[in-house]
């Protein structure tokens, strides 16, 4: 069994590179924003333009991400499916800011799948490690394929998610926990998906899955 957790709006409160563009960037950003809710740019050419309006020093952004909070209800989540499941952050954030700010929360090390960041003068930049050409969400992160190496091909595939970066693998996921905008994603082409708000609510609905079903994913590990 593998859940696959979102970071921006899931596991934090809410979407961290919005907050970080908000503080650092020119407000066009938003301009860049709607023509990727769109459709007319990707995901990556929409990161790609609005991390270039980012100015910022390095350590005043080092500061930012250190104050990201993040849902509270996550640890006992963790502490209660990793007895019996593989758990990844899948983002199509930056992974530097999702250690950053999971290290200053004292979460637990988990794996983190993201995209690069880079600091350079007065700003960031970014590259995509997981990046899958022949993704047809045109993220930067493909979780489908990330999911998919993670899990084996033949694990049970759980993910918690709240947005656009999430609609691709809702499709194929074993079971969906959906927030924001993914809930009307699900909704739209019939995917079979559980609301929740914090992790208490996935933590409550995974305490009654038969333990049969749990117990047949002990052992696993990456």
């Amino acid at each position: 069994m593998l859940f696959v957790v979102d970071f921006d709006g899931t596991l934090s409160l809410r979407d961290t590179v919005d907050a970080m563009l908000e503080r650092f960037a020119d407000p066009e950003w938003k301009t860049v924003e709607q023509q990727w809710l769109d459709g007319h740019i990707t995901a990556i050419q929409c990161m790609q333009k609005q991390l270039h309006m980012v100015k910022a020093d390095h350590v005043s952004l080092e500061k930012f991400f250190r104050g990201i909070r993040l849902d509270a209800s996550f640890l006992p989540f963790y502490q209660h499916v990793s007895q019996f499941s593989k758990v990844a952050v899948v983002s199509d954030g930056l992974g530097h800011a999702i250690r950053v700010a999971m290290k200053s929360a004292a979460l637990p090390e988990l794996p983190v799948y993201a995209n690069k960041l880079h600091f350079v003068a007065d700003g960031i930049d970014i590259s995509w490690p997981h990046r899958n050409p022949q993704c047809t969400a045109g993220n930067g992160v493909c979780k489908c394929v990330v999911a998919k190496e993670l899990s084996g091909g033949t694990q049970k595939i759980i993910l918690v998610g709240d947005g656009k970066s999430d609609a691709c693998l809702a499709k194929t996921a074993d079971v969906v926990f959906a927030k924001g905008s993914l809930i009307k994603f699900c909704e739209g082409n019939a995917i079979p998906h559980i609301k929740f708000t914090t992790f208490v609510d996935v933590l409550s609905e995974i305490k009654t899955w038969p333990q049969e079903t749990l117990q047949r994913s002990v052992g696993l590990a990456f």
